[in-house]
């Protein structure tokens, strides 16, 4: 295999699913991915995850996550402070096909996002306790766990992949984008554009012990990428200009950005900005 060196230049969790990121320094790997990743979720009545697909306005919901608290703030809100060691009742929520057990987290919560966003809503906290498993099919012999997220615990992108697709907006008179509209966890440099495509795996050293990611799925993308951070609002652009170039025969043609990811090894080490890691190629 060819091996490169890359080096991680961003870090980002996702608290609340769909809500806005929290840029870290440095963040610890657990079974499910990023300590906090998409750890809660709301969910309608029903219990059905609900996302930016139907409120985009989900992504003017900020998160900060303090020593013993998740702050969420959001237009005209008061701050809304949650206990990180604090859940309600248990229940049963729905996240696409899967069933999964989770916890309420009571009252004030669920009034908070449902005053902000104009319908019942509920939050809730995944239960660790449980395993959702990422699809075998794209992991192998990997038993690869997930929270909240869509399927898979990790989502890397190279920044040299966004400056592409910058490049195509402005020749097509569009404004660029940022990183956020993509919600990756792990932003490397050290690529071509797209050159995470072809990534196997990426280790790192790091003081807790060896990491090892293995990219195994492209990701497809939904509509969330054309909602604009800054207004919570939807439009067309930046999926119009990646539907011209990123059909991948991988995923029967469907629009990527960006590698789904999971853990080798690794699990209790933390992940760094700045910290440089050695890729393997597909071949």
């Amino acid at each position: 295999m060819i091996e490169s060196n890359v080096t991680i230049a961003g870090l980002h969790v996702y608290p609340v699913k769909s809500c806005a990121g929290v840029d870290l320094d440095e963040v610890l790997l657990i079974e499910t991915g990023l300590e906090f990743d998409r750890a809660w979720m709301l969910v309608d009545d029903h219990g059905e995850s609900v996302s930016q697909r139907e409120l985009p306005r989900l992504a003017l919901v900020h998160c900060d996550l303090r020593h013993s608290e998740l702050v969420l703030r959001a237009p005209g809100m008061l701050a809304l402070h949650l206990a990180l060691d604090t859940v309600d009742a248990a229940v049963r929520v729905k996240i696409w096909n899967d069933e999964v057990a989770a916890y309420d987290m009571g009252a004030l919560a669920a009034q908070w996002f449902s005053d902000f966003l104009r319908q019942p809503l509920r939050l809730v906290r995944f239960d660790p306790e449980q395993k959702r498993l990422a699809s075998r099919a794209w992991t192998g012999a990997i038993e690869a766990e997930a929270a909240f997220s869509d399927e898979f615990p990790l989502l890397v992108l190279s920044q040299a992949s966004l400056d592409a697709l910058n490049e195509r907006l402005a020749y097509r008179d569009v404004a660029p984008v940022t990183m956020q509209r993509f919600r990756p966890n792990v932003v490397l440099t050290g690529l071509d554009a797209h050159g995470e495509d072809f990534l196997d795996e990426i280790a790192f050293d790091t003081p807790e012990g060896a990491v090892r990611l293995k990219l195994v799925k492209p990701c497809t993308r939904c509509p969330i990428p054309n909602v604009d951070p800054q207004t919570g609002e939807s439009g067309t652009e930046p999926g119009d200009t990646l539907a011209t170039y990123r059909s991948d025969s991988r995923v029967d043609g469907a629009v990527t950005f960006g590698m789904n990811a999971v853990i080798v090894e690794g699990i209790e080490c933390a992940l760094r900005v700045g910290q440089i890691g050695r890729t393997s190629l597909l071949f």
